[in-house]
C-alpha cells in the first residue's frame, strides 16, 4: 500500500486501536460496565456483553451513543440525562460516566502501549512533508497521548471534547474527520484516513476522503471493507510513503 505526497497532503489517524493499544482497555471497561448493569437490572436477555457487540455497537462511537445503541439492541431504553450525571443516577450518561471511570482506572494502573508500526508510519508521513491529525470519539485523547508520549506527533486533533463543544455528531457521521481536515487546511479528497473501527471507516467514506485504509488488528477485515475501507491491511508496516 503506497501513499504518495503528490497525491495526498495529510494523513488522519484514529487513536484507539490504530496508534495506541487502548481498544482492548476500552473493551474491558465496556464489558465491566455492561455485564454488571445487565445483572443489576435483571435484563431478560442477560447474556454477557461480547467483543462482537463491542465492534458492532460501541467501537468508534461517542461514549453516550455506545451506551444507547447497545442497550437498544437488548431492548433497554434509558433517559439520556446530562453529561454531569453521577455514576449512580440511572441515566445513559450515568452509565457512560461509569464506563469512563473504569477506563481511567485501568489507564492509570497499566499505562498505554503504542503500536510501533503506527509510530514508524507517522514519522515517515512527517518526513515526507505531509500533515497529520488524530480523530477520536474519546474525551481522554489528551491524557492518552500524554501517557503514551506522542502528543507532538500530530499537527491537529479532534476528540470527543471538541465534538461536544462544536456540536459535531460522532462517527459514523463524517463531521469529526471533516473538522480535522479543516484544521489542517486540506480538502478531504487529498487526505488519507486510517481506521480500525467500522463506524470510522463508514464516516471517512461518507466524508469523501481520498483514501480510507482499514487496519485489521482484530479479524474484522471483511466488515471494514463493507463499511467503507478502500483497502485493508494487517498492520501499518505494509503502508509505504513513496516520494
Amino acid at each position: 500500500m503506497v501513499i504518495a505526497p503528490d497525491r495526498f497532503d495529510a494523513v488522519v489517524f484514529d487513536l484507539d486501536g490504530v496508534v495506541t493499544d487502548t481498544a482492548r482497555v476500552h473493551f474491558a471497561a465496556w464489558k465491566q460496565l455492561f455485564d454488571a448493569y445487565l445483572t443489576e437490572v435483571d435484563a431478560e436477555d442477560g447474556a454477557p456483553f461480547t467483543h462482537g457487540e463491542y465492534l458492532r455497537f460501541v467501537d468508534g462511537r461517542p461514549r453516550i451513543d455506545g451506551v444507547e445503541v447497545f442497550l437498544e439492541s437488548r431492548g433497554i431504553r434509558l433517559s439520556r440525562g446530562e453529561p454531569s450525571d453521577p455514576v449512580d443516577a440511572g441515566t445513559a450518561w450515568a452509565l457512560a460516566n461509569r464506563k469512563n471511570h473504569f477506563f481511567l482506572e485501568n489507564l492509570a494502573a497499566n499505562g498505554v502501549e503504542v503500536f510501533p508500526d503506527a509510530i514508524e508510519l507517522l514519522d515517515a508521513v512527517r518526513r515526507a512533508g505531509m500533515k497529520t491529525a488524530v480523530v477520536t470519539a474519546s474525551r481522554n485523547r489528551a491524557e492518552v497521548l500524554e501517557v503514551a508520549g506522542i502528543a507532538g506527533h500530530f499537527d491537529a486533533h479532534v476528540d470527543g471534547l471538541d465534538c461536544a463543544r462544536l456540536g459535531l455528531p460522532g462517527k459514523p457521521d463524517p463531521a469529526s474527520f471533516l473538522e480535522a481536515a479543516r484544521r489542517l487546511g486540506v480538502t478531504a479528497s487529498r487526505a488519507v484516513v486510517i481506521e480500525d473501527a467500522l463506524a470510522g471507516c463508514e464516516a471517512a467514506s461518507r466524508g469523501g476522503f481520498g483514501l480510507v485504509i482499514g487496519i485489521d488488528r482484530r479479524g474484522s477485515g471483511e466488515h471494514l471493507r463493507s463499511s467503507g475501507a478502500d483497502v485493508v491491511v494487517g498492520d501499518l508496516s505494509s503502508v509505504e510513503i513513496v516520494t
